[in-house]
C-alpha cells in the first residue's frame, strides 16, 4: 500500500528536493553575474537588499540573489564555494525546517546562507553550537564571509562581562552554546533594571548539530539556584518572639482571609525584641515576613486540621476532602515557620530562581532550523514537540562506505579480545582506524590492552574540546589509532590522509551499540566523507547493556548449546535487526518520557510566561502607578467578599472590614464600622478605594513623583520575584509527589495543571497583598536602590552569572521612625507620613 501512496504522489523527501532545485537553477543562472561585480559593488548588496526590505520585499523574494552574494562572498575570502546540495541545505534552513546532512558535507558553510539572509532584517539572529570551542571556531571563521559583506558578528561564551554580552547580542549575528542563550534568558527575567538585559526579542535560531541539543540535552532543564537570604534560625526565632504575644492587644487575627497584622503595640515589641528601628523598613522586609508567617503557623494553622505531622514531615490536609495532599507545601515561607512552630527540622528554603527546558526556551524563537547528520529517527519528535519537518539533503557525492554485519561475541571480555585483534590487523595494513566507545571506563580498558600490544594510539572522552577536535582532524592520517567516546570531536570533518584511500579509507569500529540508533550512525558517518572510502562494523556481547535488556538469554542460551565459547563470534543480519528492533523500542520509551516531562513543563511554562510577560512591562514602564492601583483594588474586593458573604447586611462582619483597611491599606483608625454602614459590597469596595487613592496621592505629594516611581518598583519586583521563587519550588515538591494521586485512579497530569493553576492564582493573590501593604505602609527611605530577592550563587550546569551592577545612591540623612514628622503636624514620623 505504502510502495502505491508513493507511486502515485511521489516520496515527500524527493518532491520537496524537486522543488527547491527549480531556485538552486535560478541561482546558478545568477552566477556569471555576479562573479563579475568588484569587492566593493558585493560588499553593497547588503545595504541595498535591507533598502529593498524597507520596501516591502520579502526575504523568499531576496533568496536566490543573497544566497548568490554569499557563495561568491565565501569564494573571495574563503576559497570555499557551495555545492548545489547546500543551497538546498540553506533554504530548508530558511524555511524552518531541519536539514539532515551526512557528515563532511560541510554544515557549518551551508548556515551561512540561511544566517546572511536573515540577518538582514537587523532583528538578530542566533547560531547555536554544542561547546564554547565550535562556537568560536565557527565564527571566526564563517565570520570572514560576514564581515566581508559589512555584517557583525559575535561570541557570546560563558564568563563574558555585562557589556560584552550585550555588545555581542547587539551584532546582526551571534554564536554561541543552547545552554549560554538559555541563562541569558532566564537572567534576562532577573534583572532589577532593564538596561541590565542582554537579549533581544528572539526572533531566529539555527542549531548545529540539533538532534544533540533538542533531542540529548533536552532532558535536563536549565535551573539558576541561589542563596536564599533567609536563615532557619529566623524561622525559630520568630516562633519563640510571637508565642509571647497577646491576641487583640499587639495583633489582630481575621480568619476570613487567614490573615494575621501586629498593632502598635505588637511592632513596638517586634523592633525591641529583634533590635531595630523600624520594622517596615526595606531593609526588614525579611524580618516582618518571618515574624508574619510565624503568627499565621500559631494563630491561624491547626495541627490535625489544616495540617498533620507524620515522621517528621508537615504534610497539607485538603480543607474539602481531608485527605492528605502528597507532594504539596505551603509556599511562602509558610511551611518553613510551621516545622519551626511544630520543633521539626526546617527544610532549606527554595534555591531555584528560574528555571526552563530546552523545549520551551527554544519553542519561543519566531523561527526555528537545525542541521545534523542524523535526525530522521528522531523525525516524530521534532515534529510533535517543535512542529519541525526533517529533509534528508542528497550528498554532494555517492556514499560508498562499506557496513558491515555486526559481529556479537558470549562476553565482554571476548568481545574486547577481537577489537584489539582487529585493530592491530588493521594498524598491520597502515590503515587508520576510529574506536567509539559509550563510556570512559571502556575506552581506558582498550587503550591499557593496546598499550600491552605496543600500538601507539590516542584516547578522546569529549572533555577537551579544542584538543580533540585537533586530534579528531588526524583520525584518517596513516597509521592512526583513535579511541573516543561517542561525542568526542563531534562537529570536526576527518579528512583522510596521503594513500589511505588505497589502503581502503578510515575504518570505524563501534564496542556497543547505543541505545539511539542515531548516536550509532553519527559514529559510522565518521568515514566515508565526500565520497571517500571507508567500512563500519560493530563488535556486541550477551553483556552489554542493550543486549541483556533486550533477550540476551535466548541467544546466549543457543550459543551454549552450539558450544561456542567466549573468542567465538556470532555474525548474523538477523541478530543485528533484532538489536535495530530493540533501539526502536527504547527510542519510542524515551521520547515517551521527554514529552511527559515537557507536558509538565508546559503547565510552568504558561505561568512563566504571564509572570515575565508583566515583570518586563513593569521594567520598561516609567510609571507603575495603575499597575499598582489595579493590584490593590483586588485585595479590597477580596477582604469584603469574605466578610459580606450572606445577603443579609446586618450579618456583615463590617468592623472586621474596617480593621483590615486601617492595618494594611490606610492611617490607623482612619475606617470605621459607622463609614460601611448600609451600603452595598460595591460601594464598600468603592470607599475603601478612593480612601486609598487619597492616601496614595498624599505619599506621593511628600516623597515626590521621582522617588514615589521608584519606590512602586522596588516593592512591585520584590513582591513577584519573592513570591515566584517560592512558587517555583512549590511546584517543584507538588511535582515530586503527584505521582502518587495515580494511585487514587486520578490522572496525575490533570491533577498538576489543576493543583498548579490553583497555586499559580493563589501567588498572585499573594503578590497583590504584599504590594499593597508594603506600598501603603513602608517607611520611605531616601537612598532607595532595588535588591535582589537573593544573591545568586551557583548555577546547576556549567554557566556563571554576572552580578547585578549596582546603581548610584544618594546618602541623605533618614528619619527615625520615632522621630518628628518633617511636615511639621508634631507628631510622630511613624503615625504621620512614615506609616
Amino acid at each position: 500500500m505504502l510502495g502505491l501512496v508513493k507511486k502515485i504522489f511521489g516520496d515527500l523527501n524527493e518532491r520537496e528536493i524537486k522543488r527547491l532545485m527549480k531556485t538552486v537553477d535560478q541561482i546558478n543562472e545568477m552566477e556569471p553575474t555576479y562573479k563579475e561585480l568588484s569587492d566593493e559593488q558585493l560588499k553593497a548588496k547588503t545595504e541595498e537588499f535591507r533598502a529593498r526590505i524597507e520596501k516591502g520585499e520579502t526575504l523568499d523574494e531576496l533568496l536566490p540573489e543573497a544566497f548568490c552574494v554569499v557563495r561568491e562572498a565565501s569564494v573571495r575570502s574563503l576559497g570555499m564555494r557551495h555545492f548545489d546540495v547546500q543551497l538546498i541545505g540553506g533554504m530548508v534552513l530558511h524555511e524552518g525546517k531541519i536539514a539532515e546532512m551526512k557528515t563532511g558535507e560541510g554544515k557549518t558553510l551551508v548556515g551561512t546562507l540561511p544566517v546572511y539572509l536573515n540577518a538582514l532584517l537587523g532583528k538578530g539572529v542566533h547560531v547555536i553550537t554544542v561547546n564554547d570551542y565550535l562556537a568560536q571556531r565557527d565564527s571566526a571563521l564563517m565570520g570572514t564571509i560576514y564581515n566581508f559583506l559589512g555584517m557583525t558578528v559575535g561570541v557570546n561564551m560563558n564568563g563574558l562581562s555585562h557589556e560584552d554580552k550585550q555588545a555581542a547580542y547587539e551584532c546582526d549575528i551571534t554564536y554561541g552554546t543552547n545552554n549560554e542563550f538559555g541563562f541569558d534568558y532566564l537572567r534576562d527575567n532577573m534583572v532589577l533594571y532593564k538596561e541590565q538585559m542582554v537579549q533581544r526579542p528572539l526572533y531566529f535560531c539555527t542549531i548545529d548539530e540539533v538532534d544533540s541539543i533538542l533531542v540529548d540535552e533536552a532532558r535536563t532543564p536549565l535551573i539558576i539556584s541561589g542563596q536564599a537570604a533567609k536563615s532557619t534560625e529566623l524561622y525559630f526565632a520568630a516562633d519563640r518572639f510571637v508565642r509571647r504575644l497577646t491576641a487583640e492587644e499587639d495583633y489582630t487575627v481575621d480568619i476570613k482571609v487567614k490573615s494575621v497584622a501586629l498593632t502598635d503595640a505588637g511592632v513596638a515589641k517586634a523592633e525591641k525584641a529583634f533590635g531595630v528601628d523600624n520594622l517596615f523598613d526595606q531593609k526588614h522586609v525579611t524580618l516582618n515576613h518571618h515574624v508574619t508567617q510565624a503568627l499565621k503557623a500559631n494563630v491561624i494553622m491547626r495541627r490535625d486540621v489544616d495540617y498533620v505531622v507524620q515522621d517528621g514531615e508537615v504534610l497539607i490536609v485538603d480543607e474539602f476532602t481531608g485527605r492528605i495532599m502528597q507532594g504539596r507545601r505551603y509556599s511562602d515561607g509558610l511551611h518553613q515557620a510551621i516545622e519551626a512552630k511544630e520543633d521539626l527540622d526546617v527544610q532549606n528554603e527554595s534555591m531555584t530562581l528560574a528555571t526552563i527546558t530546552f523545549q520551551n526556551y527554544f519553542r519561543m524563537y519566531r523561527k526555528l532550523a537545525g542541521m545534523t547528520g542524523t535526525a530522521k529517527t528522531e523525525e516524530e519528535e521534532f515534529k510533535k514537540i517543535y512542529g519541525l519537518d526533517v529533509i534528508q539533503i542528497p550528498t554532494n557525492r555517492p556514499n560508498v562506505r562499506k557496513d558491515l554485519a555486526d559481529v556479537v561475541y558470549k562476553t565482554e571480555k571476548g568481545k574486547f579480545k577481537a577489537v584489539v585483534d582487529e585493530i592491530v590487523a588493521r594498524h598491520t595494513l597502515h590503515q587508520p582506524v576510529l574506536v567509539g566507545t559509550v563510556s570512559i571506563e571502556n575506552s581506558e580498558l582498550l587503550s591499557e590492552m593496546l598499550k600491552r600490544k605496543g600500538i601507539t594510539h590516542k584516547v578522546l572522552n569529549a572533555k577537551y574540546h579544542e584538543e580533540e577536535a585537533e586530534i579528531i582532524s588526524r583520525a584518517g592520517e596513516a597509521d592512526s589509532v583513535t579511541i573516543a567516546t561517542n561525542m568526542a570531536g563531534r562537529g570536526t570533518d576527518i579528512i583522510l590522509g596521503d594513500s589511505v584511500s588505497e589502503f581502503g579509507g578510515l575504518h570505524i569500529i563501534g564496542t556497543e551499540r547505543h541505545e539511539s540508533r542515531r548516536i550509532d550512525n553519527q559514529l559510522r558517518g565518521r568515514a566515508g566523507r565526500q565520497g571517500d572510502p571507508g567500512s563500519s562494523q560493530f563488535y556486541l556481547s550477551m553483556e552489554d547493556e542493550l543486549m541483556r535488556r533486550f533477550g540476551a538469554e535466548n541467544i546466549s542460551g543457543m550459543m551454549d548449546r552450539l558450544g561456542f565459547d567466549e573468542e567465538s563470534p556470532i555474525e548474523s543480519r538477523l541478530i543485528t535487526k533484532a538489536v535495530e528492533s530493540a533501539q526502536k523500542r527504547v527510542e519510542g520509551s524515551n521520547f515517551d518520557v521527554r514529552k511527559i516531562v515537557l507536558q509538565y513543563d508546559d503547565v510552568m511554562n504558561q505561568q512563566r510566561e504571564i509572570i515575565y510577560k508583566q515583570r518586563r512591562e513593569i521594567l520598561f514602564s516609567d510609571n507603575i502607578r495603575e499597575i499598582v492601583l489595579e493590584m490593590i483594588k483586588p485585595v479590597i474586593e477580596r477582604v469584603v467578599d469574605a466578610h459580606c458573604v450572606e445577603d443579609i447586611p446586618e450579618n456583615w462582619e463590617l468592623a472586621e472590614v474596617a480593621e483590615y483597611a486601617n492595618n494594611t491599606l490606610l492611617e490607623q483608625d482612619q475606617l470605621t464600622k459607622d463609614d460601611l454602614w448600609g451600603k452595598e459590597k460595591e460601594e464598600i469596595v468603592e470607599l475603601i478605594y478612593n480612601l486609598v487613592l487619597v492616601r496614595y496621592d498624599e505619599r506621593e505629594e511628600m516623597m515626590g513623583s521621582e522617588m514615589m516611581r521608584e519606590f512602586e518598583k522596588v516593592i512591585v519586583l520584590r513582591a513577584v520575584d519573592s513570591k515566584w521563587m517560592d512558587h517555583i519550588d512549590a511546584m517543584d515538591h507538588l511535582r515530586q509527589g503527584i505521582h502518587l494521586r495515580a494511585y487514587g485512579g486520578t490522572d496525575p497530569l490533570r491533577e498538576y495543571q489543576f493543583e498548579g493553576f490553583e497555586m499559580f492564582h493563589e501567588m498572585v493573590n499573594q503578590i497583590q497583598q504584599d504590594v499593597a501593604t508594603y506600598i501603603m505602609k513602608a517607611q520611605v527611605e531616601r537612598n532607595q536602590e532595588r535588591q535582589a530577592v537573593v544573591e545568586e550563587s551557583k548555577i546547576s550546569t556549567n554557566s556563571s552569572s554576572e552580578p547585578a551592577q549596582k546603581q548610584p545612591t544618594k546618602n541623605e540623612p533618614q528619619i527615625g521612625r520615632n522621630d518628628p514628622c518633617p511636615c511639621g503636624s508634631g507628631k510622630k514620623y511613624k503615625n504621620c507620613h512614615g506609616q
